[in-house]
């Protein structure tokens, strides 16, 4: 199952994919939510989306005459992973974690699909970061690794767009990683059960521009998906609607010698095996 979120002509909705068509849920059923994570605070949250897609098959959007919103904005938690792929610890600065590398992103920061990047009026060092996003779909406190999987909804693509000389100005990154409008994420939220078993297996890609600057395996990942889940459960209640980026491969533009940041004009792309393109030009910020 595939959903999208999406903006049109003064209202925003949820689409399902059928056939290489997008159908309007929320034309067919007016008390769905806009944002999925609102749609997963309900347990039969499937039942609902196919019963508003029987309803729903002679309404087809039109991608061009929509807006591609974040898919998941209104979830509690948006928990980053760093340093999470061994070929970026070895371009990094710092030593291999022997526990996840947490950090926080707010949904302030979030852009979707088609929406540009901006690179902030006081650095000229935004990066990309090419991740996949991990959609929690079931309460849990003290998960255990083994039975992770079945508290996953789905999976979104994300750019953790970064802004370098801000993320290292102090031992915590949070203040570089949530600028506004560098969050991207979508274009859809594809469902768990369309997926291998904890997204393993992916390619995972970034080009800038049309040139691969990331190219990787969700399979080299440190802290594979399950791992994640258990270990954030242990500290706090994961819900539905949050999300686990789950971190990023080698490549980026602060460890290339010299150093490639995006600039106003670039057209970014993070894309993964069953996830889709997540595409975003680049802008400056207009003060």
């Amino acid at each position: 199952m595939k959903l999208l979120s999406y903006s049109a002509t003064g209202r925003c909705g949820i689409a399902c994919e059928n056939g290489g068509e997008w159908l309007d849920l929320s034309a067919a059923d007016g008390n769905l939510p806009s944002d999925i994570a609102g749609l997963l605070q309900n347990p039969e949250w499937k039942i609902r989306v196919n019963a508003a897609k029987a309803k729903a098959k002679a309404r087809a959007l039109d991608p061009g005459d929509i807006g591609y919103l974040a898919p998941l904005r209104g979830g509690e938690k948006i928990l980053c992973v760093g340093l999470n792929y061994q070929d970026h610890v070895k371009e990094s600065p710092y030593p291999s974690p022997t526990y996840p590398v947490f950090f926080p992103r707010f949904a302030s920061s979030l852009l979707g699909h088609l929406a540009p990047l901006v690179r902030p009026a006081i650095s000229a060092e935004l990066d990309y970061e090419g991740e996949i996003a991990i959609v929690i779909g079931r309460k849990g406190r003290h998960i255990a690794q083994r039975d992770a999987l079945s508290h996953v909804a789905g999976y979104t693509l994300f750019n953790d767009g970064s802004v370098r000389d801000f993320q290292f100005k102090a031992p915590q990154w949070t203040m570089g990683k949530n600028f506004d409008n560098t969050g991207a994420c979508g274009p859809w939220f594809v469902s768990a059960d369309e997926l291998p078993a904890g997204a393993d297996g992916l390619t995972l890609q970034t080009r800038v521009n049309g040139a691969v600057v990331q190219n990787s395996n969700t399979s080299d990942m440190i802290f594979d998906v399950s791992q994640l889940i258990s270990i954030a459960s242990n500290v706090m209640t994961l819900k539905p609607g949050d999300m686990i980026v789950s971190g990023t491969p080698s490549g980026v533009g602060f460890a290339r010698k010299p150093p490639v940041f995006l600039q106003p004009g670039d057209i970014c792309e993070v894309s993964a095996e069953g996830l889709g393109v997540l595409r975003n030009p680049v802008i400056d910020e207009v003060l």
